[in-house]
């Protein structure tokens, strides 16, 4: 899960229902990247394919805390906990073209999406939702300051947050040069060899530190 990690970065706000339950809206940022023109695996060193893609995510969780959990209390300062929620996001996936530039998979068509050899493949969308997972754990440092620790899955309903998924277009005259190389950078693939699993769809995962502060809310009567 973190062979190649990168930074993230997000902003949260948490709704406590009680001493269990919490409603949490998050923003985030991260970024995903894989190469495979170093590894070690024959196979994928064969089909020397690599990409990098950010990520912006918008979404909505439950949180359950395994103890009660009330910060000011002194019974209730710490708990692990998990969540699950749905989430949106948007990606790009891109790859280095031979002379240097990075360039939108994308909009390459690496598979032959909008090509007139392959009429029934069609472009995927860069928006996508995934169900959001996860779990870690509070520690309520003082009524107002919280340290949480947590790990999070998104399991997307994609495949192609590496624009990998089907089988090799082959050199058709209906690609452009540049979509021709990124499907196939060492040229040794014939049309319909396998060049992804479209039954298993992408997922992606993080991990992070959230300081967490809580805020005012003393309401006063309308007469004050």
């Amino acid at each position: 899960h973190f062979n190649q990690p990168l930074p993230a970065a997000g902003l949260i706000i948490r709704k406590n229902i009680d001493k269990r339950f919490a409603y949490k809206a998050e923003v985030m940022y991260l970024n995903i990247k894989s190469d495979e023109r170093n590894s070690e695996d024959t196979i994928a060193k064969n089909r020397g394919l690599h990409f990098k893609s950010p990520i912006y995510e918008l979404s909505s969780q439950v949180e359950f805390n395994f103890l009660p959990f009330q910060p000011g209390n002194p019974l209730y300062t710490w708990t692990p906990y998990v969540y699950t929620g749905i989430s949106i996001f948007h990606f790009n996936p891109q790859a280095e073209s031979s002379s240097g530039s990075w360039l939108d998979l994308q909009e390459l068509g690496t598979e032959g999406q909008g090509t007139t050899s392959f009429p029934d493949k069609e472009k995927y969308s860069l928006i996508q939702y995934s169900i959001a997972m996860g779990g870690g754990f509070k520690i309520a440092v003082n009524p107002s300051f919280n340290i949480i620790l947590e790990y999070g899955v998104r399991k997307t309903f994609t495949d192609y947050l590496d624009d990998v998924s089907t089988t090799y277009p082959g050199d058709i005259l209906s690609m452009t040069n540049e979509a021709t190389y990124m499907s196939d950078p060492s040229g040794s693939h014939e049309i319909g060899e396998q060049r992804g699993d479209p039954d298993k769809k992408d997922w992606y995962s993080f991990a992070g530190i959230t300081l967490s502060f809580k805020l005012n809310n003393n309401t006063k009567g309308c007469d004050y």
